[in-house]
């Protein structure tokens, strides 16, 4: 089992479709409750989920946001999209979005989205200080990011290794909710 976690922890990877169990279960340290109060989102607003899964968060916000609001749900892997984007349809949501791509290089302009979240996915991807620096870039300048992570995740970013990464592509640590167990944190655009 050891050599097992060791692997997954050297050869970052996305959890595939048909392991979706892990990321249906709901953690007691990384609530959707905590996600909203640093999130903090507002109705109208645009926000980018990286990473949806299938849709544990995203259905959530896109009803925090309401139906003036836009919630663009990006992932590697079409499953997941579709997965989402039916389970939206299912709720009568209409305001999600869904692009299929790679997170080190986002295919949206400048300063386009009001935040953005993503939740025990950033330990997955390869290069995570080019997500970091590509989120950076789509967010507004008064923009936030929350990242969340979970103790036992073999892909678990430590808070101080977020909070370095982050810093090198131009965010600064605002906050944090939750314990070294499961945290959200909540990045916002540097000077």
């Amino acid at each position: 089992m050891l050599g097992v976690a060791l692997y997954w922890r050297r050869n970052p990877s996305a959890c595939p479709y048909s392991q979706r169990f892990w990321v249906q279960a709901p953690h007691p340290f990384i609530t959707r409750a905590r996600l909203r109060e640093i999130l903090e989102p507002a109705p109208g607003e645009r926000i980018l989920e990286v990473g949806p899964g299938t849709g544990y968060y995203s259905l959530d916000v896109a009803e925090w946001i309401g139906p003036d609001g836009r919630l663009d749900v990006f992932d590697l892997q079409q499953e997941m999209l579709d997965h989402t984007t039916r389970r939206a349809g299912e709720r009568g949501l209409t305001n999600v979005v869904a692009t299929q791509g790679d997170a080190r290089e986002l295919p949206y302009d400048d300063a386009s989205f009001d935040a953005a979240f993503l939740v025990t996915v950033l330990g997955e991807i390869p290069d995570q200080s080019a997500a970091l620096a590509e989120l950076r870039r789509v967010l507004r300048p008064a923009g936030r990011l929350v990242v969340g992570e979970l103790f036992g995740d073999p892909h678990m970013v430590t808070l101080g290794a977020l909070r370095e990464r982050a810093e090198g592509a131009g965010l600064r640590f605002e906050r944090r909710v939750g314990t070294w167990m499961g945290y959200f944190a909540r990045l916002e655009p540097g000077a």
